[in-house]
């Protein structure tokens, strides 16, 4: 064969296998999806959410013990600094508890049909359902001797909610009201409520104080009995964290999606905010004895922060942006940025939150919290949207 021809040949073959190939690549044919190539797992990013979870309970359990630690000091010596003591032991327990409502709207164990949320974070409380009011000093549980002769855990978890949703007689905001009383002061006084620690000192200010003291330590055993229901579920040999593990993959996608989204658009920025902001009345705001509901507010986006992102505290692993990232790197881009911009935008809002809703300069303020916060929740059900997953942002009826 002459080099011409050696050369015709191999050209020839090499079309023939450049053709073959061709031919493979655009057949049309799609590969299959158990041959697909991806960099993030979705079952890893499910385990991380587990661990997460996980984590934010145990956390919020370790400053309830606290919490109860500093309440059981201050009934047996009541004094101003024992007083004072108890109220920052409060304010401290809400910091990782805030973050847990990230796991709430997420067909999770703290919201079905025996799930302790309303025994835990329930809101907002009638004042006179559990104790004496301006205007009326006998009211409550506490002044209320015939009825309720006993004050016990059993009795007050029993009493939760009986009557009206607003008849709230156990949980992180009864003891909230029975540290500070009822806010009664302007809000441009930047005050939160005013009750005096000689409401638990025999012969002081109120009635009952024997009562009041067994109430608040009740209330205070309770809030751990509950946390404990929570930790029983997500502990590696939880029930329920083997429930979650053994989903369709896409169903617990769902799921994480729809508490973040939920929490963020329906929740947070319309019950949450939107409510006090349009009725300026800081009785519609969370944590409205101790003027903590700015913390509130930031924290419970940080737990939304946390889901997104897969991260909190020690535990940090893949997560729904990193998938959804993976999946269209714009639309990832387009999420984080929307996020930063209602952490910004809360973070922005005057303290405490009751001013914030009625001051005419810091209002505004709110309005664009509430929108940036609303659009969050929409960009994530987008996000889930582009994974072929439906997610709805809406609260549950």
């Amino acid at each position: 064969m002459t080099n011409r021809s050696t050369k015709m040949y191999f050209f020839s073959l090499l079309a023939l296998i450049i053709g073959a190939c061709s031919s493979d690549d655009n057949s049309g044919a799609e590969i299959p999806e158990e041959q697909e190539e991806t960099g993030i797992e979705k079952s890893t990013i499910i385990e991380n959410y587990a661990n997460l979870v996980y984590k934010n309970y145990q956390d919020s359990y370790a400053e309830a013990e606290l919490l109860q630690t500093a309440i059981n000091t201050f009934v047996e010596t009541p004094t101003e600094d024992n007083f004072e003591a108890a109220k920052t032991a409060w304010r401290a327990a809400r910091e990782p508890y805030g973050q847990t409502e990230a796991f709430r709207f997420a067909s999770g164990p703290i919201d079905d049909n025996d799930g302790p949320e309303g025994l835990l974070n329930a809101w907002p409380l009638d004042e006179n359902y559990v104790d004496y009011v301006e205007g009326a000093e006998t009211s409550g549980i506490i002044n209320d001797l015939t009825t309720y002769p006993t004050i016990d855990k059993a009795t007050l978890e029993s009493l939760n909610e009986v009557g009206g949703e607003a008849n709230i007689s156990v949980g992180y905001h009864a003891i909230e009201f029975l540290l500070w009383g009822q806010d009664n002061t302007d809000p441009s006084d930047l005050l939160a409520g005013q009750r005096p620690f000689t409401d638990f000192v025999d012969g002081g200010t109120a009635a009952n104080q024997d009562r009041r003291r067994a109430y608040l330590v009740a209330t205070a055993e309770l809030l751990l009995d509950h946390l404990q229901l929570m930790l029983d579920e997500w502990e590696p040999s939880g029930a329920y964290r083997a429930t979650f593990l053994a989903l369709d993959e896409d169903v617990a996608l769902k799921n994480m999606f729809t508490g973040i989204s939920t929490l963020a658009k329906s929740e947070l920025a319309g019950e949450r905010v939107f409510v006090a902001y349009d009725n300026q009345d800081q009785e519609d705001e969370h944590s409205c004895f101790s003027d903590n509901t700015h913390r509130d507010l930031r924290l419970n986006l940080a737990g939304i922060a946390n889901v997104f992102r897969g991260s909190y505290s020690s535990v940090s692993g893949a997560s729904l942006e990193d998938l959804i990232t993976e999946a269209d790197a714009t639309l990832g881009a387009e999420i984080t940025a929307q996020l930063v911009a209602a952490e910004t935008a809360v973070d922005a809002t005057a303290e405490p939150f009751d001013f914030a809703i009625s001051d005419a300069t810091e209002r505004p303020k709110v309005l664009e919290a509430v929108n940036a916060l609303r659009a969050l929740g929409d960009k994530f059900v987008e996000g889930a949207s582009e994974l072929g997953i439906t997610v709805s942002s809406e609260l549950p009826e």
